[in-house]
């Protein structure tokens, strides 16, 4: 793509890297047939082509981005699946995440946008507070008809008061570190996160469990906390690389300590630490550290494929759909390695048609942008459906909220899974489904 940009706008290291990356797009279209916003809306400006054209003239005009710009940008679900399709290696990541800042510092949002997304930038990033929220949204949930006819935000806050659970969250326990199998092997540690630990804990639970049991020793680094890709999806570029900063500091400490890797079970927060090296680039003090944290980052099947299989602790062979998400496929480029897991583990793994469509979840999308999740999720779940699973497998925390909510089929971590079958615990959303245990010949530790 030819670009007109001036030698004064490209003086700007951010301008250099967008126009970089625009001047690779050779306007194919391959993108436009994986994009599930073309394909729900039909408009050439909700494609990525499309949306590369609304970027590139708003930057090279060096003027502040317009109603239709951000239209079409917030209706961007970040999926990355154009990435995956592009044969020009067009970073598209990269460009919407600048455009979005761009949009962030330029674009005055009416006052219930700004009150909204200025409300979940205060509260999903950190845990207590999420906790109290969620438990507010329980206690809303019989008022959702009144608060989805509110003017202006009654979509938006009726999709937040959906999502949360049907249960009150429980407080945060002491984390009590499984014992090792001798002899110890490695030293990791694991990202808590923010939204994860408060809505499944029972997640990195299961995966400090499963890295015992290979004799894994994970380390609580002080001071970590959200990766900032929620914020980061938002524009609010100077609040994610500030938690970027925070996580790097701490993962420092432990990295100086001898750290074999930095294990993440959430795989939209896998993306982003794997971009801290990107994002920290131009800040001299956190450069080089930054691009360590990203090299040590690795989603904790990406981590176990490494290490040496365990024996099964129990008999298996249940029908799993895998999910997997587009941060994990697309961002990570991850594909195969958790389905090999899962088989060896003993489960048959079927992969759902149209596997490279977003389910909509998207970080905060599916409060943002409402009506497209609402389609996303029910094409998805139409798709896993079809392979008629006894669950369903996925490995990013916003994906098994998103799809729990449109089908009875019970959803797990795929980390959860694997330490089930080695002999562990039982996955909570899976102690009440008879059928799941039926199509294994038995149910017990060997």
């Amino acid at each position: 793509m030819q670009t007109t940009f001036s030698p004064t706008q490209l003086a700007d290291p951010r301008t250099a890297s967008a126009e970089k990356i625009l001047r690779t797009c050779v306007h194919c279209g391959f993108c436009t047939a994986t994009c599930p916003t073309y394909l729900l809306l039909g408009d050439e400006l909700d494609s990525p082509r499309g949306r590369i054209y609304l970027i590139k003239n708003m930057l090279e005009n060096g003027e502040p981005a317009t109603q239709e710009v951000v239209t079409h940008i917030d209706r961007c679900l970040s999926c990355l699946s154009c990435m995956t399709a592009c044969p020009s290696g067009v970073h598209y990541m990269h460009l919407v995440d600048h455009a979005r800042a761009h949009i962030d510092q330029t674009y005055k949002r009416d006052i219930a946008d700004r009150f909204l997304r200025a409300t979940l930038a205060a509260i999903l990033p950190y845990p207590d507070r999420f906790r109290w929220a969620l438990a507010a949204a329980l206690l809303a949930k019989p008022l959702r008809p009144l608060v989805t006819a509110l003017p202006l935000v009654g979509a938006r806050l009726s999709a937040m008061i959906a999502l949360a659970p049907n249960r009150f969250p429980s407080l945060p326990l002491p984390i009590a570190p499984p014992q090792i199998a001798a002899p110890q092997k490695a030293r990791v540690a694991i990202l808590e996160g923010c939204a994860q630990p408060v809505l499944a804990p029972s997640i990195n639970t299961a995966a400090r469990r499963l890295l015992a049991r290979h004799g894994v020793e994970v380390v609580a680094p002080k001071g970590e906390g959200c990766c900032g890709a929620l914020v980061h999806h938002m524009g609010r570029e100077e609040d994610a690389l500030s938690f970027a900063r925070k996580n790097v500091d701490a993962w420092m400490a432990e990295i100086d300590r001898g750290l074999d890797a930095i294990v993440i079970t959430a795989s939209g927060c896998g993306t982003s630490v794997k971009d801290y090296g990107y994002m920290l680039r131009g800040d001299p003090a956190y450069a080089q550290k930054a691009a360590q944290v990203s090299e040590l980052a690795k989603d904790i099947t990406e981590y176990l494929a490494k290490l040496e299989p365990l024996p099964r602790g129990r008999a298996t062979g249940q029908t799993i759909a895998y999910h997997s998400a587009c941060s994990m496929q697309h961002g990570q480029k991850i594909t195969d390695i958790p389905k090999r897991l899962l088989r060896a583990a003993g489960f048959v793994v079927k992969d759902p048609p149209e596997g490279h469509i977003c389910c909509g979840s998207a970080g905060v999308y599916n409060i943002l942008q409402p009506q497209i999740a609402d389609l996303l999720r029910a094409r998805k779940v139409e798709n896993i459906e079809k392979t008629r699973p006894s669950a369903i497998a996925a490995g990013n925390i916003g994906c098994i909220a998103q799809i729990a909510r449109g089908t009875a089929i019970p959803i797990v971590h795929t980390v959860e899974l694997l330490e089930w079958a080695a002999g562990g615990a039982t996955p909570e959303s899976l102690r009440c489904v008879a059928a799941f245990f039926t199509e294994s010949s038995q149910d017990r530790p060997r």
